[in-house]
């Protein structure tokens, strides 16, 4: 250890708003899973949103596809390590654990409830939730979310700040899986939900084990 804990990846300012959202986001999660188990159709909504977005021409289908990228193994990979090296270039290394650990554990759940849901596309891919979107969404957290206490940002800001990154991250995935025709925004939606469910809890637990590591250190 350096000597001193480290900044926090979750502020404490923002560990009672963050676990409500956590809670809230899981019953959103559970309440479409339960609505679109075993189902093989776009939903109401879905009907209403999917029309305006899906089949995207070029340009912009390139850019679909170089975002859709993104979500991929491949791509992911590049991502994830690029951001890992940022957090430690920063010297922030428990933003780098949560990047490594809150992504991969969004990854594994947004993967489980697919088997769990049952829902497909396509006439048979799993599609409930969206993994692009968990993915993407839960990276955007695991840099925000730190970002929020090297700023100084207080409740509101802090809360605004990661809302909105993960939003914007979100919506962009979203928007290309719909475009692309690989979910319907349901699925979207709960991909978006999966990763804010997820990611405060993990990050919760990151800044828990490294205080208990600084403290036995001393």
């Amino acid at each position: 250890m350096t000597g001193r804990p480290g900044t926090a990846v979750l502020s404490p300012s923002l560990r009672a708003r963050f676990g409500l959202i956590a809670g809230l986001a899981a019953l959103v999660v559970v309440v479409l899973g339960l609505r679109y188990a075993g189902d093989g159709k776009p939903g109401m909504v879905d009907g209403w949103i999917q029309p305006a977005v899906d089949g995207v021409r070029s340009p912009w289908r390139q850019v679909a596809l170089a975002m859709d990228y993104l979500g991929e193994p491949a791509g992911s990979v590049v991502v994830v390590v690029a951001t890992v090296t940022g957090c430690l270039l920063l010297r922030h290394p428990r933003a780098a654990v949560l990047t490594v650990v809150g992504v991969g554990m969004t990854v594994g759940t947004a993967t489980l409830l697919k088997h769990l849901a049952g829902r497909t596309i396509h006439g048979g891919y799993l599609s409930y939730p969206s993994g692009h979107t968990a993915f993407v969404t839960a990276l955007a957290l695991a840099v925000a979310l730190p970002a929020t206490g090297r700023l100084g940002l207080g409740r509101t800001a802090g809360t605004l700040l990661v809302l909105a990154v993960a939003l914007v991250a979100g919506a962009a995935m979203g928007w290309t899986q719909v475009a692309l025709g690989a979910h319907y925004p349901t699925d979207v939606l709960g991909g978006w939900c999966t990763a804010l469910a997820v990611v405060p809890g993990t990050a919760w637990l990151v800044d828990r084990m490294a205080d208990a590591g600084w403290r036995k250190g001393r």
